[in-house]
């Protein structure tokens, strides 16, 4: 069935937006605020009750709604809770009101979820991509009885529960690392020195093109987009496209990489293994690895005190940035290098942990994502 037969409506949020205020009970949000089957509201609009009331009248949003994103990252899809706060939204996403006698709000949105790729695959647009309402009404979703419905939720929401759980336990090593770093590190008793000072030369930047596909036999291409905030990188794989690249810009065991471009500035990876080139928005620093560690500079990376230095030193309104220069100024607060291999030998203890939960993740994963092919192809 379509889309269109299943709902009783399908509309998107306001093609205007007002103003907003500085603060109110009354929220507006975008595609930035949804996700697989999670609806944040951290950072949204704020109205004043009129516009609020005027934008409502074109939404209408209840709980069992279920939100599409179809502007920018098209095709993340959630379902509105019991108890969620009022509000509305911006046109990024599209609003489906689905007809409870034919279709399981929760079925309708893993069934969305599985057609993620045709969905991105109709987005059109250079700048931004986007889908049209009148794309989204015209999908065609499998529609089994009520109760074969019922069935395939409970498969999925067990799988996905896993799922989140994982996530769940990893945050929380995170956080383990972040905590014992700041018990070992944070009582401001250690000399500071620039970032020029603990490497072997200047800031370098990296390569500036690469192929469209990964070749195993050719060194990875590292972008921003492919690292990850715990300093993993995601699947997302291409290769260099230039043999010259491979040599001038492999990454070795010391090298730590900064961000130094677009919303991501600031972000950092500390180079473990693998054949890897580094990309042109990205600026190299050869640690001396007698002074400073990288796994050390890496959990610095993650304090408020970095983070702040990130906010008040970056410049340019379109596209903020740091260069290597700026970087290099950069004052780390020097622990000695026997206690900084006591910190990662507790950090490789953790990461023995995280290996474990991530490769239940990966499989819990790759059953969910198996099934979900299965039954909405």
């Amino acid at each position: 069935m379509k889309i269109q037969e299943i709902c009783s409506s399908v509309t998107d949020g306001s093609h205007n937006p007002p103003q907003g205020v500085t603060e109110s009970e009354y929220l507006m949000l975008s595609s930035k605020n949804i996700f697989d089957d999670n609806i944040t509201f951290v950072d949204p609009r704020y109205l004043c009750k009129e516009d609020f009331d005027m934008e409502d009248r074109r939404t209408c949003i209840q709980a069992g709604d279920v939100l599409l994103t179809i502007v920018g990252t098209v095709g993340r899809c959630a379902v509105v809770p019991e108890r969620a706060p009022k509000f509305t939204l911006q046109r990024s996403v599209a609003v489906l009101h689905p007809r409870v006698d034919i279709c399981n709000s929760r079925f309708l949105m893993y069934a969305l979820q599985g057609k993620r790729r045709y969905i991105e695959g109709r987005a059109k647009g250079v700048a931004q991509k986007g889908i049209y309402l009148g794309e989204v009404a015209n999908i065609e979703v499998p529609i089994p009885e009520k109760s074969i419905q019922a069935t395939i939720i409970t498969h999925l929401d067990k799988i996905a529960s896993i799922i989140h759980k994982r996530q769940q336990q990893l945050s929380a090593l995170d956080d383990l690392i972040k905590a014992r770093f700041v018990e070992m590190f944070g009582d401001e008793t250690y000399i500071r020195m620039p970032l020029d000072s603990l490497s072997q030369g200047k800031g370098e930047y990296g390569a500036q093109s690469a192929s469209e596909a990964y070749d195993p036999n050719r060194p990875r291409y590292v972008r921003i987009t492919d690292i990850n905030d715990d300093g993993t990188l995601n699947n997302d794989f291409v290769s260099s496209s230039n043999h010259e690249d491979d040599k001038q810009y492999k990454l070795y065991y010391g090298d730590f990489l900064f961000a130094r471009m677009g919303a991501t500035v600031g972000k950092t990876y500390a180079y473990k293994n693998g054949n890897q080139i580094y990309a042109g928005y990205l600026i190299r620093y050869k640690l001396n690895l007698e002074k400073i560690l990288p796994e050390y500079l890496f959990a610095y990376t993650k304090t408020d005190e970095y983070v702040n230095w990130v906010h008040l030193n970056q410049s340019g309104a379109a596209q903020p940035g740091i260069n290597a220069k700026k970087y290099g100024s950069l004052e780390i607060p020097v622990a000695p290098i026997d206690e900084q291999k006591a910190f990662v030998r507790f950090v490789t203890q953790v990461g023995k942990s995280k290996t474990a939960i991530q490769k239940s993740l990966d499989e819990a994963q790759l059953l969910f994502d198996s099934l979900r092919q299965e039954y909405f192809g």
